[in-house]
């Protein structure tokens, strides 16, 4: 049976996004226009603009709407700057991100996720996304500083070589932290050597692993 998906796309915008307080006009316009659907496994594509997240193998998860959109909106997106995210998983929220950002540096520990990623990323035709498999909390240096990164697990802290390699002139970073089950979702903001730390509300990710995370 036909789906229409770009009604789905405006309904999840129109029920889940807006009435939470999703209010940057380019990021629901991302939300808008990336088909969610190619991103998540064959057999759950008809849950794909549902209010919530969904598993997409290798013990990881494709993050609630809501929670994708609100952690772009954080970040302050602007086409003149760069991101780094941490764990790209299939490739969703790298996909938003490059349709708001000059360039996306992303990194995931798993490869066969990367390959999916890509895979998934190629279809629709980005040449602004840059990809790297390893332990995302030490970052990726060799392109540092950046203007914004983002987390997409959660950390028992925040990665010193994370806030290191942010901007010192206003670069944000958005993270889950606490334990393995719940966190906090913070907005840490540069300025110079002073990082304004503010903390917005629970949510759950799964671990971020690594030397800088979970071990």
């Amino acid at each position: 049976m036909f789906k229409d998906y770009k009604k789905m796309r405006e309904l999840m915008v129109k029920t889940q996004l807006i009435p939470r307080g999703i209010k940057d006009e380019k990021v629901l316009n991302a939300m808008r226009k990336v088909p969610r659907h190619i991103f998540v496994p064959e057999n759950r594509k008809d849950e794909a603009y549902e209010d919530g997240p969904l598993p997409i193998g290798y013990g990881q998860t494709i993050s609630q709407p809501y929670m994708v959109a609100k952690m772009t909106e954080l970040l302050e997106p602007d086409i003149n700057k760069k991101v780094l995210e941490i764990g790209t998983g299939c490739g969703y929220q790298t996909a938003i991100l490059a349709e708001l950002f000059k360039e996306v540096y992303t990194i995931e520990r798993i490869p066969e996720l990367t390959e999916i990623a890509k895979e998934n990323l190629k279809k629709l035709g980005y040449k602004n996304i840059h990809f790297k498999i390893g332990d995302g909390t030490v970052g990726w240096k060799e392109f540092a500083p950046y203007d914004a990164i983002i987390v997409t697990a959660g950390a028992p802290k925040v990665p010193e070589s994370l806030k290191k390699q942010l901007s010192e002139n206003g670069g944000i970073l958005v993270i889950p932290v606490g334990d393995r089950f719940t966190q906090s979702l913070l907005k840490i903001k540069r300025k110079g050597n002073y990082y304004d730390t503010e903390n917005l509300f629970f949510c759950a990710f799964v671990p971020l692993i690594g030397e800088e995370g979970w071990k």
